[in-house]
């Protein structure tokens, strides 16, 4: 059995897009260990907002580090959600559907709206020429050098980290979602699922107040929403954005090879890896996005080829924020020091 797993793994690594029927077999979810990694994720979420209301009345600092490390659950719920959304998480689409709107209204995400538009991601991801939707803005040396002085400036500062993961996050979660933007013509359905989404988060935020006032919800909500969105979008953005990643002009683009040289292996350490739902398992997540989270360690297990493909440990991914350009010619991913160097030795 082992040597026949390590022939299809050798041949599948001459071809991505032979991954695929390898992968399928571990595209059933389990309903026991589904029910149980919501009901441990929902109720840590619950048991930490307990605590933080019940900490107001003893001290602000301990409710707002309660709210803050509660974050990491909402992640959690947000990766349960996004399993959901991509139907791997129950066997049936309206229980996949009805949890993952359910998810939505605690983590402020249409998900409708974030469905189609993740599902945008997937299909077009590393595809140069089809940019804008579902993925991190990223411009190639010579679109960025073909830019007005402004319009570089603007580059620049929607890639600071301050504005990736510090403003960036707190725009998304809180105002752009409150639209179905990148959808706005597309049907009811989408207006339906925004509009209802911030109806129930409305509500929820009333019944918060009538029971509180203020202070839980600047204290415990605002907190835990914040640090949740900038830790999803880093771990999004490591996923995508590192160095040897793959972009192509859509004549030479292929989609699983896009899939697994595009996407990361984020090897964090436990229990990050358990709070983050394997999704740093990101490449083999786009090769086969059926497969629920908690049995994609059993991919790694099985082939190890994949289980050192596209390596990033938490260190390097900290470098990750210094990459802002596309290399057309190299293929990799530039600083704007880089860029700037390379530009000059041309002209030289």
């Amino acid at each position: 059995m082992t040597q026949t797993k390590d022939d299809l793994a050798k041949a599948a690594a001459a071809s991505a897009k032979l991954w695929v029927p390898l992968l399928a077999k571990y595209r059933d979810p389990s309903v026991q260990r589904s029910s149980f990694e919501l009901a441990v994720t929902l109720g840590a979420f619950v048991a930490l907002w307990g605590m933080a209301w019940l900490a107001l009345s003893v001290s602000w600092v301990l409710a707002l580090l309660l709210a803050m490390a509660n974050g990491l659950f909402l992640v959690r719920l947000f990766l349960i959600q996004h399993d959901c959304g991509h139907q791997a998480f129950w066997h049936t689409r309206w229980l996949n559907d009805w949890v993952g709107r359910a998810i939505g209204v605690l983590t402020l995400t249409p998900y409708d709206v974030w469905r189609r538009t993740h599902s945008i991601h997937h299909a077009q991801a590393g595809n140069l020429d089809r940019r804008g939707i579902g993925d991190v803005i990223t411009l190639t040396v010579e679109e960025y050098q073909a830019r007005s002085w402004f319009g570089r400036l603007k580059y620049r500062a929607y890639r600071h980290p301050l504005v990736l993961f510090g403003l960036g996050p707190t725009w998304l979660f809180m105002l752009e979602y409150r639209l179905p933007l990148g959808l706005m013509n597309a049907g009811w359905r989408y207006w339906v699922s925004a509009m209802g989404t911030n109806l129930m988060i409305a509500l929820f935020l009333t019944l918060i107040y009538l029971a509180g006032g203020l202070a839980p919800i600047f204290l415990i909500f605002v907190p835990t929403t914040i640090v949740a969105g900038t830790i999803g979008v880093w771990l999004f953005f490591v996923q995508h954005q590192f160095e040897e990643t793959y972009w192509d002009h859509e004549a030479e683009w292929q989609m699983h090879d896009a899939a697994l040289l595009g996407s990361s292996h984020y090897r964090l350490p436990q229990p990050l890896r358990w709070l983050t739902a394997n999704i740093g398992l990101h490449h083999v997540h786009h090769l086969y996005s059926r497969v629920p989270f908690y049995r994609l360690s059993e991919i790694l297990r099985d082939y190890p080829t994949l289980a050192e493909a596209q390596v990033l440990t938490l260190r390097e991914s900290l470098k990750c924020a210094r990459l802002h350009l596309w290399d057309e010619t190299g293929r990799r991913l530039l600083s704007f020091r880089e860029a700037r160097a390379m530009r000059a030795m041309a002209a030289a």
